[in-house]
């Protein structure tokens, strides 16, 4: 397949798995591009979805499963500790192989435009898809949730500004299907790996100093008398902070690289290592969560491949050992590498 593109649904149903089944079963119907990953999180009462293969044919299955979701989702009824703003949160394209982020902003801009004739719930755009530069960030849009909603679209109290209060399609009124299914918000965005750094101690106290040391953000400095100062992190388009991970007695720096050609995988983990050896402590490997594409594994295969080892399966067996990833259990490429995993499911 030449052209591939990724879609990550973030549904708000994270607990009943037969109601999850039917979503996504929607979705599964659809010729030319699989459902590789669903990710359910009872506490966040929320399902990631990745859904991959060919533009047109995401965008149906995409269509087909957010449908689903407005039939099976009451937002009226719906509590998690995550933000949320409707029955589908947040919906992003994303590109992959032959694909353009333009093309994926266009996907995004028909699926929402489609959503909101068909199934009549206001929708909203935002990264690459925005129409307007106040709506790129999803943050923005997702400011008083679902339950400000309803004062939003009737004209009352909001956080929102005049460009960022109306959704760009749908109704602009509060009715029976809106307070059933909120807000649904549609984008395209980069690839974002979901990476964690293992450190070999349990109480997290130089993971978490790791963690505010690399990410983008980097640390607040406070004095005395109230002032701030914000000093930036070693590592660009990085989110991160640290934690204990209680269940095998030790801890990590759980990051989003959001970019993945910005800061590599390998980048990210010789930073941590590097800031954990300063402080005499071991990184014996990673984590990965859900999916990632070959070609950041390939990235990070060349740095720690030995010389003359360019072929594409050394590439990806030197990322593995490289980076640890297969120190909490086994990593196998043909299930967690997108690309592989689409393949597998499309010969099925």
């Amino acid at each position: 397949m030449d052209r591939i593109v990724e879609c990550v649904p973030n549904i708000s149903e994270g607990r009943d798995e037969e109601k999850i089944h039917r979503i996504v079963k929607a979705a599964s119907d659809i010729g030319g591009c699989a459902v590789l990953g669903v990710e359910p999180d009872s506490d966040y009462n929320r399902t990631v979805i990745t859904i991959a293969g060919s533009p047109e044919r995401v965008a149906q299955a995409a269509f087909a499963l957010v449908r689903a979701a407005v039939e099976e989702i009451d937002m009226r009824e719906h509590s998690g500790e995550h933000p949320r703003l409707g029955a589908v949160d947040v919906c992003p394209f994303i590109p992959l192989q032959g694909v353009s982020m333009e093309e994926c902003a266009l996907l995004a801009h028909g699926l929402a435009e489609k959503v909101a004739s068909e199934c009549l719930v206001p929708t909203f755009l935002y990264g690459h898809a925005a129409q307007h530069e106040e709506k790129k960030l999803l943050s923005t849009i997702r400011k008083g949730e679902y339950e400000g909603l309803e004062a939003r679209l009737s004209g009352g109290e909001t956080m929102h500004s005049e460009s960022t209060r109306s959704p760009d399609f749908g109704p602009t009124t509060w009715s029976e299907q809106t307070a059933k299914a909120g807000g649904l918000t549609f984008g395209a965005r980069e690839i974002l790996v979901a990476y964690n750094v293992n450190f070999d101690e349990k109480d997290a106290i130089v993971a978490k100093k790791a963690g505010s040391l690399i990410r983008s953000t980097g640390r607040l400095v406070k004095q005395n008398d109230g002032r701030r100062m914000r000093l930036p992190g070693m590592l660009p388009m990085v989110q991160g902070m640290g934690v204990m991970l209680e269940s095998h007695g030790i801890s990590q720096v759980s990051m989003n690289l959001r970019d993945v050609t910005v800061c590599p995988m390998h980048v990210a983990f010789e930073a941590c290592k590097s800031v954990a050896a300063d402080h005499g402590i071991n990184t014996p490997g990673s984590e990965l969560v859900g999916l990632v594409p070959l070609s950041a594994i390939l990235e990070a295969g060349k740095w720690y491949a030995e010389e003359g080892q360019m072929d594409e399966d050394s590439l990806v067996q030197a990322a593995i050992q490289g980076l640890g990833l297969d120190q909490l259990g086994p990593f196998e490429p043909h299930q967690r590498i997108i690309e592989y995993a689409l393949q597998g499911a499309l010969e099925q």
